[in-house]
């Protein structure tokens, strides 16, 4: 006769022990504690980086340089007068200077360039008029598009529920 050697079976616990279910709930809670902590920090490193806690206002020579990136080269396509070169770019950029050195808030330097060289001065097109347009139709767009994403998956659901209704299981 041989000898039969013991087995040991698990014994049922009634304690969270080193199971997959403990691990998995600790698992979760860990993962949301380092989401959190992403957003934390990424949410500090926004406010650091955008300047909301500076007190101080910009100096005259950046407000120059800031206006001197959203206005247009005179004599070039499609370049900022901070970019150019060209002649014409340096006289623009002294304008601005000597506009901002004399106090004049950007909408004033804007508008007296504007009147000098016609909308087209500025890099950024104006937010109201038929120009508006510009903005406002692909907001239009991508609504349309996620309205009609959605109805397409909406009918898609009801033929499957329909489809899944008219058809018998087959039982194995």
């Amino acid at each position: 006769m041989t000898e039969r050697e013991p087995t040991t079976a698990p014994r049922p616990t009634t304690e969270p022990g080193p199971t997959t279910e403990g691990r998995g709930r600790r698992g979760r809670t860990g993962a949301r504690a380092s989401f959190v902590l992403a957003l934390v920090v990424l949410a500090v490193a926004l406010v650091i980086g955008s300047g909301v806690t500076s007190s101080a206002p910009p100096t005259p020579a950046q407000r120059a340089a800031a206006l001197d990136t959203q206005i247009r080269c005179p004599s070039c396509e499609d370049i900022s007068v901070a970019q150019s070169s060209a002649s014409s770019a340096i006289a623009v950029r002294h304008e601005v200077a000597s506009l901002v050195q004399s106090g004049a808030s950007d909408q004033a330097v804007e508008q007296r360039l504007v009147d000098q060289y016609g909308p087209s001065i500025l890099l950024s097109p104006p937010d109201s008029g038929l120009s508006s347009l510009v903005w406002l139709l692909p907001l239009v767009a991508g609504a349309l598009a996620v309205a009609a994403l959605g109805a397409f998956f909406w009918r898609r659901s009801r033929s499957w529920r329909h489809l899944r209704a008219g058809v018998p299981e087959v039982s194995a």
